[in-house]
């Protein structure tokens, strides 16, 4: 059983994309624009704490692997540059690309990359977490050890993923309260105890 198929949701069967998500700044400069939507080179670089030459270099880069396009109808003049992404996410298999070494060696540091991002993100917000007391309360983390087949483990996998496509996609009423942006990640694989 292949997970399911979503609308705005790519999946990756080449090699330059992956090589191109694997790398730290592009992958935080997507996940600014995921978070903050269409932005310039400018915003980007300040966000992500690079120059502005590097994160030009990183777009055109994202560009050619077809995961940012530029947005011209943002711009105010023919100077301005904005980008945005191409779809809302991204998912890829290791064994789509069982005959190709490189894109599986692509794939493995793109999923390296998210992990040590995840596990640096979890240990920042469990450092700070004191000093915001209302998230403190609200923020979870969850394990579970389940027996389950294959074919279970992809049913699992997408429910749990349709359920965080809901919230992500939800319209976000406009109360007049703030809302933060919050990460939400989970995995799940064959381990023993």
């Amino acid at each position: 059983m292949k997970p399911a198929q979503r609308p705005g949701i790519r999946t990756v069967t080449d090699a330059k994309a992956l090589s191109a998500m694997a790398n730290p700044f592009r992958s935080r400069m997507m996940d600014a624009l995921k978070v903050d939507g269409p932005s310039t080179a400018s915003a980007l670089a300040a966000r992500t704490g690079q120059a502005v030459g590097s994160a030009s270099h990183h777009l055109k880069v994202l560009a050619e692997a077809g995961l940012v396009e530029e947005a011209p109808e943002l711009a105010k003049d023919r100077r301005e540059r904005w980008w945005r992404l191409v779809d809302s996410g991204t998912r890829w298999s290791r064994a789509d690309f069982a005959d190709d070494t490189a894109a599986v060696t692509a794939a493995y540091a793109a999923e390296a990359l998210a992990l040590q991002r995840q596990f640096e993100r979890t240990q920042t917000w469990n450092a700070n977490a004191a000093s915001a007391p209302e998230w403190d309360a609200a923020a979870f983390a969850t394990q579970n050890w389940m027996r389950l087949t294959p074919d279970e483990l992809t049913d699992l996998a997408n429910e749990v993923v349709d359920l965080l496509m809901r919230w992500s996609r939800r319209e976000v009423p406009d109360d007049g309260v703030e809302r933060e942006s919050v990460l939400v990640f989970a995995r799940g694989f064959p381990a023993q105890p």
